[in-house]
Parts: structure tokens; sequence; C-alpha cells
């Protein structure tokens, strides 16, 4: 597993995200209330909404294109939607987050 630096924890606003472009596509790192950091696949499968332009509450965001909410723990839709995004892992050492990618270089957004 190779990690990759990708910015900073105070970047990211509590219960907000970003975006960041690599070459397995958009991931959408998001911050929730409680200060905890997760990263999922940016691309909602029911529309392909960018999540991380949704709402993010506890451990879910909803995407703004038609209101799926998604765990941002496990990637699964919630309730009686149906689909999964694919997670990455995450890791925050001294306020810098890290993605585990599989991948030579990634640029923020």
């Amino acid at each position: 597993m190779n990690w990759f630096h990708i910015g900073t924890l105070d970047e990211i606003p509590l219960r907000g995200a970003r975006c960041v472009n690599t070459p397995q596509g958009k991931i959408g790192v998001f911050r929730t209330a409680d200060d905890k950091v997760f990263a999922i696949e940016d691309h909602c499968p029911h529309r392909g909404g960018p999540l991380s332009q949704g709402i993010v509450h506890g451990a879910a965001v909803t995407c703004p294109l038609h209101n799926w909410v998604f765990s941002l723990e496990t990637g699964k839709a919630q309730g009686a939607d149906e689909g999964a995004v694919r997670t990455i892992a995450v890791r925050v050492e001294g306020g810098r987050i890290s993605l585990a990618l599989e991948m030579i270089a990634v640029a923020a957004e």
C-alpha cells in the first residue's frame, strides 16, 4: 500500500469535503463533525453526482443530485437505495491527510 499526502486537516471544514483527482478517478475526502476523515469514490452510481458536493451528516453523505445517502465508512447506499462506491483508506498524522493509492502521484483540485 502506498500512502500519498493530499493536504492538511484544516483544509477541509467540519462536515465538509474536497475532491482529489487521481489516475484512478476522483476521490471525495470528507471530514465529519466529530473530526473523522473518510475517502470514497466521488461519483454517485445512481446519476454520477459529485458526492464531494453533497451534505455530510454523521458518517454519511447525501448526493447533491437525487438525495441518495452513502455511508462514508462502507461506501454502501443507505435506506431503500441500492449500490455502493469504493472506499479508500485514510491516514491522518500530525494534521496531514494521506490516502492509500496504487499510483505515482495525485493532484488536489
